[in-house]
């Protein structure tokens, strides 16, 4: 891998992380509300009182001063005080992020594991009553909404059966000490398989309630993909040659199909990160989105903004890995 490449594409996070600042900012500091008047509600204060308690949220600065403010302190990594949470943003992100990346993690190995396998099944026996069902499948999945489907989930697996909890991460009698912030990963570095079964017990329904729209468009990309590899030269040439079906497919066609498939997913995984804030809701999970959402009733500025910035430089992140993995798919790419 070329060092160019690397640093060509770090510096192209600047102007995108800055112009999602902007841009968040904007929204809203344009957003009707006025965040002293929602917290103090019905509370009868003094005028002096609410000028003082605007100025120490600093809503008394012209806003083109709080937007270099915010930036400067941004790249001290110190994203301010919450204005709901009376805390550090940094301490709230850092509290309710890996909800969300390991709710993401799940939901995208959930999609990978899904529409992989049907997509080349669907390929290889193309026009048969298996590839019928899958593309039906996929329709189907990408047309349900998420709050609907989350919906049916709970009431047929938790209301009617009892097998899955409603809501929350883990039990409380299950609760192992924090390393990670991700329950599974947790779990299993103290060793705690109880645990464990219970934190798969409850990501199990919302990672699959996001993840099925996933998995219904990679396999739609899977399968188209490996139709158009399955027609190539190289891969006639190697069923002239006698090589077995598993080997063609498993070395020679796969792979090179996988490309637009690993293109897709990064794309996706911004929808994963912030397009889980339905699913949050309805599942109660407590994770970034679902605070951003909060904040956003509340007026939370520094909430919203540190929270979409964090989202926005994870999601160039997956998008950098992705780029390796193309490269790593198709040699003629040159990094």
């Amino acid at each position: 891998m070329r060092l160019a490449f690397v640093i060509e594409r770090l510096l192209q996070l600047i102007p995108v992380l800055a112009g999602v600042s902007l841009v968040v900012f904007l929204m809203v500091t344009l957003t009707p509300g006025d965040p002293v008047e929602i917290m103090l509600g019905d509370q009868r204060a003094t005028a002096e009182q609410r000028e003082a308690l605007r100025h120490d949220m600093g809503l008394d600065r012209p806003p083109v001063e709080r937007f270099f403010h915010f930036v400067g302190n941004a790249l001290a990594g110190d994203f301010g005080r919450s204005f709901f949470h009376r805390r550090p943003v940094a301490d709230v992100i850092a509290e309710r992020l890996p909800a969300t990346i390991e709710l993401t993690l799940v939901a995208m190995f959930i999609a990978l594991a899904v529409s992989i396998p049907l997509g080349v099944a669907a390929a290889v026996r193309r026009g048969s009553l298996l590839d019928k069902a899958a593309t039906v499948t996929a329709l189907v999945g990408v047309s349900m909404p998420a709050f609907w489907l989350g919906i049916m989930l709970i009431l047929f697996f938790a209301v009617q059966l009892g097998w899955m909890p409603v809501s929350g991460r883990i039990d409380f009698a299950f609760e192992v000490p924090r390393l990670t912030g991700m329950y599974l990963v947790d779990s299993l570095l103290h060793g705690r398989l109880d645990a464990l079964v219970n934190a798969l017990h409850h990501i199990a329904l919302p990672a699959i309630t996001l993840g099925l729209a996933m998995a219904a468009l990679l396999m739609r990309v899977t399968r188209a993909s490996m139709i158009e590899v399955l027609e190539q030269d190289y891969i006639v040439f190697a069923e002239a040659k006698g090589l077995k079906r598993t080997r063609i497919l498993a070395r020679h066609a796969l792979k090179n199909a996988l490309i637009p498939t690993v293109t897709v997913a990064a794309l996706e995984t911004g929808y994963l990160l912030g397009g889980n804030t339905i699913v949050e809701m309805v599942f109660g999970w407590p994770g970034l989105a679902r605070v951003i959402v909060e904040a956003v009733y509340a007026r939370d500025y520094p909430i919203v903004q540190a929270g979409v910035l964090v989202i926005a430089l994870i999601y160039v992140g997956v998008n950098f890995v992705a780029d390796i993995l193309y490269a790593w798919l198709n040699p003629r790419v040159r990094l």
